[in-house]
C-alpha cells in the first residue's frame, strides 16, 4: 500500500483536498496515476483515508477523499525520545528514520554538557522522518521538537509515567525491559561522551531512573533505537 500526506482535514467526508507539490508530483509523475484511480492518504494525525484521483496536475493533484478509518494504527501508549544529536548526522538522521520505522510519537533533540553537535535542519530532518512514515504505512507522523538543553526539558512538566535515562557505568543499572511496565514512557539517550555526573543529578531529581540497554557500549544512535524497539516489542499483544 502506498501512503500520501495531506494537510488536516476540516470537512467531513466526502470531501475534496489538493496535495502539495511534491506528493503531486510523485503521483502524476513518477507513478502515472490517473483520474478515477484509487489512492490511500494520512493527515498524520491517525486518519487513514481513502481517496479517488481527481486530475492529472502534476503541480497540484486534487483528490475526492471517499471515506476514513480514524485512529488507523494506534497503539496504547506514547513513546517520546529525547536524544543528543551526533556529530555526525548521518548518524542521527539514520535514528529517525528507524525510530519512526518501529514506532515513536515524539523526538526532542538533547543538548548536553558533551554534546558534540548543536545546530540542526530541522527542515531536512522532517523530511526524513515523512519519508519513513510513508514508508512503514504511519497514519500518526512522529512530533520532532526544536533542540532543546537538557535541564530544560528534564524540569518540564512530563506527562509521561514512566521516565528513564539511559546510563553506562561500571554497576550496571537495571535493564530498560525490566524497568518499564506499561504507559507513556520518555527516555533520555545522550552524546557520545556520555551523560555528564551533574546531568545524572538533574535527571533522578526529576524522578528519570537510571537504565541498561545492556551489557555493549552502544553508539548514540543504535541505543536510541534500541530503546525504541524494547518499548514497541514490551507492548506487543
Amino acid at each position: 500500500m502506498q501512503l500520501y500526506y495531506i494537510d488536516p482535514v476540516f470537512n467531513t467526508v466526502p470531501c475534496q483536498v489538493t496535495l502539495g507539490s511534491e506528493e503531486s508530483y510523485h503521483i502524476v509523475k513518477v507513478l502515472r496515476m490517473r483520474t478515477g484511480e484509487s489512492i490511500n492518504l494520512s493527515d498524520g494525525a491517525g486518519n487513514l483515508y481513502k481517496g479517488q484521483v481527481l486530475n492529472q496536475d502534476f503541480k497540484a493533484c486534487s483528490v475526492t477523499l471517499l471515506a476514513v478509518d480514524a485512529e488507523y494504527g494506534k497503539r496504547p501508549f506514547k513513546l517520546h525520545l529525547a536524544v543528543a544529536p551526533t556529530k555526525n548526522i548521518a548518524r542521527f538522521e539514520w535514528f529517525l528514520e528507524k525510530a519512526t520505522e518501529i514506532g515513536v510519537d515524539e523526538i526532542t533533540p538533547l543538548i548536553c554538557e558533551h554534546s558534540e553537535r548543536v545546530h540542526l535542519r530541522t527542515d531536512r530532518l522532517q523530511k526524513i522522518i515523512l519519508a519513513a512514515a510513508k514508508q512503514s504505512i504511519k497514519t500518526y507522523l512522529p512530533t520532532l521538537q526544536e533542540p532543546t538543553k537538557f535541564s530544560d526539558f528534564v524540569t518540564l512538566n512530563h506527562n509521561s509515567s514512566s521516565r528513564f535515562i539511559a546510563y553506562v557505568e561500571e554497576k550496571q543499572p537495571v535493564h530498560l525491559k525490566a524497568a518499564y511496565l506499561d504507559g507513556d514512557c520518555t527516555i533520555l539517550i545522550g552524546p557520545e561522551g556520555d551523560f555528564s555526573k551533574k546531568e545524572m543529578d538533574i535527571a533522578a531529581s526529576n524522578q528519570f531512573k537510571p537504565v541498561s540497554l545492556g551489557p555493549a557500549r552502544l553508539r548514540t544512535e543504535t541505543a536510541a533505537v534500541v530503546a525504541c524497539h524494547v518499548i514497541n516489542l514490551l507492548n506487543e499483544k
